[in-house]
């Protein structure tokens, strides 16, 4: 052993509130400390079992598997895993507890710990374990019936009374009376101190932690909360003083440590991976092979062209020789299903990179024609389990993962868990709610706080407009130290709603599972953890887009019935028009500012113009200055040179500029003689280590097998210098072809079917990057009619209504969503509802839905009183709603029908806000947001709008610059607030956000140079001025 001390009843943050260090804390510390054995014993899991056993090994250190569970009516045990083959029993045991109390504290009973005690060691858990509390409630003979009970599951030699030596006031008596009980029933006693934090430093993070679950005040006493800070993973010479007049216990304690065996031989270093039911006589390998070559001919027709079956049998290869042919049969027939239900779906990431996966249906980039790099998705030399990402219509996901569950059975499939850890925001109300400031002040500081860690925020608070301005500087300031310290902290257990793993063996023995709340049952690692035990992950995520595309073919086939999105042509003129102006709002993954802003100087008029457009905005070719150079060579504004000649079949489609990941493989093979499995294992290196060290050591390996294929020695150092530069920047072509395809369909059909697209749009929010308001401006700026909600007209979602006209649906009033509505419509009578009344009785809706209703103008058409409905339907006013209508009527004016709008469904559906005071605006020298975007560069700009979307992106230099999208009812225009700016005017974007800004500046070619902004508000009483 690495040392001499022993601990067997440890907390990790993985208790969730009930620990303060991470698994890989306490190993370090073990380590340091000269503690050999390790045992860790979270509450009713083992999530952080998988970090904590790799630490354990890299560090020498036995680390034992356990578990602290809650034995109903008694307390606490501590069950600890003595050798491989029990932890499945504890696994079981979990499991169990977790399906019997799903929506509360797992609970453990006799029934089960009978059923899965045996072949376990149990610990009595100290001051909070079940014997000690039985001896304190009801005395030393019910303790001692309870001791004999316990060993009679586990075996009087599997049962250990524990000792807590934590100073505590009782502790004497405590361990007199423990040690009279183990001579009475035999049972030795062994020395455990119930950790929860690694140095005892870390107390005050786990009392805030026990404060923020327990909802205490830090202020207030509770019984919950420590009384000292001995809860630490203390060195054994501590120990052996506090136990000193005890030798028998310190060495009981190292006798069942050196017992004990660790189970990351059996439980790491295994694969799990399910196989395919094949038919008899065949295999996982020949039948992947003959579907391949099935698909293949399907693909590019027969004969196949030169060069592809020679590409296709490589890549086959590679997936026999590295025992993954059952995967790709698994996620091939998870295609088929989706496919046969007409389910849309798409394969991306760097699964897009494999004809194989190309040729099954589960991808649809052609990655032979394109030239894409098998090797980044899978190779020999890596030889890790390959990820391929789906993308489901949204609606239908589950109901695909649903058969994945059916076709391998619910004992061998389970979602795979996330942690819910803790960031700025969720810390700071946390934190700030147990420190006792009132939510509203609290809310406002969490909105307030820029992106990024708090401890450094914390630091520069002068710097940070947002949180100047807010009162109580030096309180909020300590709020903020006190939350810095749990950022990175598991807070709780959630579900990861794409990622499912399919096991061969049943997942118990790998896992506890437990209920989601969302119902499915979840295992208790996250991704990263289910990779290193060997288990199968299928990623089923879900792509609102295709939401949107599904409902827009819906839309048209009305009108056409033989209309295929998948049959769109793809080089279409007016398509590419509409982008080059920058109109791009709506359209999937160019609509951003930045997107839309490439587009107008990149002039996209082909299919690989927007796959580098996905490409180039991103952080990291942002930071490393890539798109400038890009945009100049594209425009023909700069030479397009290559380091040297064997790199221009692989850079000639980026024009020279190293912009995707494959193109780094593809560089290293051609250049310096890597295999392009060598050649992704140096990319990965230098996108994920890039210490110096390495860096060298792969800078003088490159270039010395570039020089020996003849390559000149400056010319080797300045493409290695180059690749590693953009290594880490560059993006996955596989993944922007996968993704260009849905961004130029979707840009067709906003140019083309405009009406039917936006209803497409409406009915699979939230999707994009806008929200409806901005969608909705678009969509009139485009010549569409939006027609109010109505009781009678209106459907579930949105709806084509007469010529160019969408009707507004029910399910978009906020409370009510969709089932509501469906609802509703479905108890609709013949011919309409006549009252309010009628729809609550026939329906069951409550009041609040019913009003809500009534105030949007859900029964405008039938009478525009609305006060008068109101009235109807409570009897009398209650609520005090007095409407200064014209001429006494209930009637609303318009704006107080904006009011409703923006209150109920988030929108105008009648009207953007704007529109409303556009006379006087207009009177006042303030322009339109088309108006401004029409100006030449140069001239001032004055204009009323509102925020959308603030932004502080990384910048090259690292200075904060504040983009944002300015909104009224003409459009939308861009705008840029310089750091000064943000440090005078930053609280109005980042802040207690009003809700309409004034806003002053210079035009600019990329939109707005905003140098003042303030809140603006119509004068009172005042009323509608525009259309």
């Amino acid at each position: 052993m690495a040392g001499i001390g022993v601990h067997l009843h440890v907390h990790s943050a993985f208790s969730f509130l009930d620990g303060a260090s991470l698994p890989e804390t306490l190993v370090q510390t073990a380590a340091e400390r000269g503690i050999g054995v390790l045992a860790l014993t979270d509450h009713h899991g083992v999530s952080g079992l998988v970090r904590f056993l790799m630490a354990a090994r890299a560090a020498g250190i036995k680390g034992i598997a356990g578990a602290t569970v809650e034995l109903a009516g008694y307390g606490r045990l501590v069950l600890l895993v003595p050798e491989a083959a029990a932890y499945a029993r504890l696994t079981a045991l979990l499991t169990a507890a977790h399906e019997r109390s799903p929506r509360r504290q797992p609970a453990v009973d006799w029934p089960l710990l009978e059923a899965w005690g045996a072949g376990l060691v149990a610990l009595t858990g100290g001051r909070d374990g079940a014997v000690v509390q039985t001896w304190l409630r009801a005395g030393p003979a019910a303790a001692e019936a309870l001791v004999r009970r316990l060993q009679g599951v586990f075996g009087p030699a599997n049962l250990f009374l524990e000792l807590a030596p934590n100073r505590l006031p009782g502790d004497r008596r405590i361990f007199a009376g423990l040690a009279e009980l183990g001579e009475r029933t035999g049972t030795p006693l062994v020395a455990a101190g119930d950790v929860h934090y690694a140095r005892k430093q870390d107390f005050p993070t786990y009392d805030l932690l026990t404060c923020i679950r327990t909802g205490t005040r830090l202020e207030e006493a509770h019984p919950a909360r420590r009384l000292n800070a001995e809860n630490d993973l203390k060195p054994w010479r501590e120990w052996e003083e506090l136990l000193g007049d005890r030798p028998q216990v310190l060495a009981a304690t190292r006798e069942l440590g050196e017992r004990l065996q660790p189970v990351d031989g059996v439980l790491l270093d295994r694969r799990r991976a399910p196989r395919f039911a094949v038919p008899a006589g065949t295999s996982a390998d020949a039948l992947l092979a003959r579907l391949a070559e099935a698909g293949a001919r399907r693909r590019y027709g027969h004969p196949l062209p030169p060069g592809l079956r020679e590409r296709l049998h490589r890549e086959l290869a590679v997936i026999r020789e590295l025992g993954f042919a059952d995967y790709f049969l698994v996620v091939w027939d998870v295609a088929r299903f989706a496919r046969r239900q007409g389910i849309r779906f798409a394969g991306r990431g760097s699964a897009a990179d494999s004809v194989t996966a190309y040729c099954l249906g589960i991808t649809g980039v052609d990655a032979w024609r394109r030239n894409l790099l098998f090797e980044r998705f899978l190779s020999r030399e890596r030889a890790e389990t390959p990820d391929i990402d789906i993308d489901f219509d949204a609606r239908y996901r589950d109901r695909v993962a649903d058969y994945v569950r059916r076709r391998y059975g619910e004992a061998y499939v389970a979602q795979v868990a996330t942690y819910q850890t803790y960031r700025a925001r969720l810390a700071v109300r946390e934190v700030g709610k147990a420190m006792g400031f009132p939510p509203a002040e609290l809310e406002a500081l969490a909105r307030s706080l820029p992106e990024g860690a708090l401890e450094p925020l914390e630091a520069r608070w002068e710097a940070v407009p947002e949180l100047r301005a807010l009162a109580e500087p030096e309180r909020l300031r300590a709020l903020l130290r006190w939350a810095a310290r749990l950022e990175g902290l598991p807070r709780h257990l959630g579900m990861h709603l794409g990622g499912l793993v399919v096991s061969a063996d049943p997942l118990d023995t790998v896992s506890p599972r437990q209920p989601s709340a969302k119902g499915p049952r979840i295992i208790q690692f996250d991704k990263r953890d289910v990779e290193t035990l060997g288990l199968l992950k299928l990623d089923l995520l879900s792509l609102r887009i295709f939401t949107a595309v599904e409902e827009t073919e819906r839309v048209i086939r009305r009108r056409r019935p033989g209309f295929r999105y998948d049959h769109l042509p793809l080089e279409d003129a007016a398509t590419y028009a509409r982008l080059r102006a920058g109109e791009g709002i709506g359209v999937f993954q160019l609509e951003s500012p930045a997107q839309r802003a490439l587009a107008r100087r990149l002039q996209p008029d082909r299919w690989e113009d927007l796959v580098a457009s996905l490409a180039l905005i991103r952080p990291g070719p942002i930071k490393g200055n890539m798109v400038d150079p890009f945009i100049a060579r594209r425009r023909g504004e700069e030479p397009v040179t290559y380091p040297h000649p064997a790199l221009e079949p692989i850079l000639a489609k980026t024009y020279g500029v190293v912009l995707f990941q494959e193109q780094v493989i593809a560089i290293a093979s051609a250049l310096a003689g890597f295999t392009p499995g060598e050649a992704d294992l140096l990319r990965r290196v230098m996108t994920h280590g890039r210490s110096r060290e390495e860096m060298e050591r792969l800078g003088v390996a490159f270039r010395r097998k570039a020089e020996a294929r003849g390559v000149a020695a400056d010319v080797a150092a300045a493409v290695f210098a180059q690749i590693a530069g953009y290594a880490s920047y560059g993006f996955n072509e596989a993944h922007a072809a996968a993704f260009a395809e849905t961004a130029y369909r979707t840009a067709y059909l906003w140019e083309h079917f405009p009406r039917d697209y936006l209803i497409g749009l409406l009915n699979a929010e939230p999707l994009g990057y806008y929200p409806i308001d901005v969608l909705l401006v678009e969509g009139r700026r485009r010549g569409i009619r939006i027609l109010p909600l109505d009781i009678n007209r209106s459907g579930v979602g949105a709806e084509p209504e007469g010529p160019g006209g969408i009707r507004i649906g029910l399910a978009f009033l906020k409370g009510w969503g969709r089932e509501t509505a469906e609802r509703v419509v479905a108890a609709r009578p013949p011919g309409g509802y006549r009252h309010p009344r009628e729809v609550e009785r026939r329906a069951g809706i409550d009041r609040g839905q019913l009003l809500a209703l009534v105030q949007a103008g859900g029964f405008d058409s039938l009478s525009r009183d609305r006060r008068a409905w109101i009235a109807a339907l409570a009897g009398e006013n209650p609520l005090g709603l007095a409407f200064a209508a014209p001429g006494g009527s209930g009637a609303p004016d318009a704006a107080e029908e904006v009011y409703w709008d923006y209150r109920h469904l988030g929108f105008g559906q009648h009207r953007h806000l704007l529109a409303l005071y556009r006379n006087r605006l207009r009177q006042e020298g303030y322009l339109s947001a088309a108006e401004a975007a029409a100006l030449e560069e140069g001239r001032w700009v004055r204009m009323v709008a509102m925020a959308v979307r603030p932004h502080r992106p990384p910048t090259r230099s690292g200075r904060v610059v504040v983009f944002v999208s300015l909104l009224d009812e003409s459009g939308l225009l861009e705008a840029r607030l310089s750091e000064a700016g943000y440090q005078r005017y930053g609280r109005w974007l980042f802040g207690d956000r009003p809700p309409v800004l004034a806003v002053g500046g210079r035009k600019e070619a990329q939109g707005l140079d905003i140098r003042f902004l303030g809140p603006w508000q119509p004068a009172p009483q005042e009323g509608p001025s525009g259309p």
